[in-house]
C-alpha cells in the first residue's frame, strides 16, 4: 500500500509540474495581415507582424532561403547586416529597396522578455524580376529513331519561369496528339525544367525551334530560333 500511495504521489507531481509549466510557458498571439508579400525588385517592402497578450516583447526576425538562414532582427534591433536597408517598428520590418537575393521565407518570433510567452508567424517575401533572354541548347540535326533532349533555362526570372516551346512559330501543346499539327510527333516536355525530349525522332519533327520563358511578371522572353534536321545522320548539339 505505501509502495502505491509513492508512487500516486510521484505521479500526481509529476502531473502537476506539467500543467504549471504548460501555464509558465503560454503561447501568445502572433500574426500578420499579409502572409505573402510580391514587390518589384529595388523597390521598398513592408513584412507585417503584429502580436498580442506580452507585457514586455522581445522580436526577432528570421530568414530562409533554401539552407541559407540569416537574423535579421534580434531583441527590437536590426541586425548589423541588414541595419543599412531594413527598419524595426513594433508592426513588423520594413526594406528600403529589395533585391532578388531577398526572396525567401521570413519568420517573426516574439517571447515575453522573462521567456514564459512565445509565438511565431511567417511571411513569404517574393521579389519580382521579369525574365531574361533564355538560353537553349538544340541539336543542329538529330537521327530518327533516335531520342534527342532539348534544353532552355534562363536565371533571372523571380518567380522562377516556366518555359514553352514553339515549332516554326506554332506553339507546341503538352500532349502532341491532341494537336493535328503535332500528331506524328512522339515527344514530351517539362514547363518546369524546359526540358523537351523526342523520343524517338521522326521526319516530322524537323523545323525551326524556339523557348519562351515566362513568370507571370513583365515581357515573356523568346530565345533565338534554331533549325533542327531530322535525318539519318549524327547530330550535333548547338547552344544558342
Amino acid at each position: 500500500m505505501g509502495t502505491e500511495m509513492r508512487t500516486g504521489r510521484k505521479l500526481l507531481l509529476l502531473f502537476t509540474s506539467v500543467i504549471l509549466c504548460s501555464l509558465a510557458w503560454g503561447k501568445g498571439s502572433v500574426y500578420t495581415s499579409e502572409p505573402e508579400v510580391r514587390v518589384a525588385e529595388n523597390k521598398p517592402a513592408k513584412l507585417s507582424c503584429s502580436y498580442s497578450s506580452f507585457s514586455s516583447p522581445r522580436v526577432e526576425w528570421k530568414f530562409a532561403q533554401g539552407d541559407i538562414t540569416s537574423l535579421v532582427c534580434y531583441n527590437n534591433k536590426i541586425t548589423a547586416s541588414y541595419e543599412d536597408r531594413v527598419t524595426f517598428s513594433h508592426s513588423g520590418i520594413t526594406f528600403h529597396s529589395v533585391t532578388r537575393k531577398d526572396t525567401g521565407m521570413y519568420t517573426c518570433m516574439v517571447s515575453e522578455e522573462g521567456g514564459n510567452t512565445y509565438g511565431e508567424v511567417t511571411v513569404k517575401l517574393i521579389v519580382l524580376v521579369p525574365p531574361s533572354k533564355p538560353t537553349v541548347n538544340i541539336p543542329s540535326s538529330a537521327t530518327i529513331g533516335s531520342r534527342a533532349v532539348l534544353t532552355c533555362s534562363e536565371k533571372d526570372g523571380s518567380p522562377p519561369s516556366e518555359f514553352y516551346w514553339f515549332k516554326d512559330g506554332v506553339l507546341m501543346p503538352t500532349e502532341p496528339k491532341s494537336n493535328r499539327a503535332f500528331s506524328n510527333s512522339s515527344y514530351s516536355l517539362n514547363h518546369k525544367t524546359g526540358e523537351l525530349v523526342f523520343d524517338p525522332v521522326s521526319a516530322s519533327d524537323t523545323g525551326e525551334y524556339t523557348c519562351q520563358a515566362q513568370n507571370g511578371y513583365g515581357a515573356p522572353m523568346k530565345s533565338d530560333a534554331v533549325h533542327m534536321e531530322a535525318g539519318h545522320g549524327s547530330w550535333v548539339p548547338c547552344e544558342y
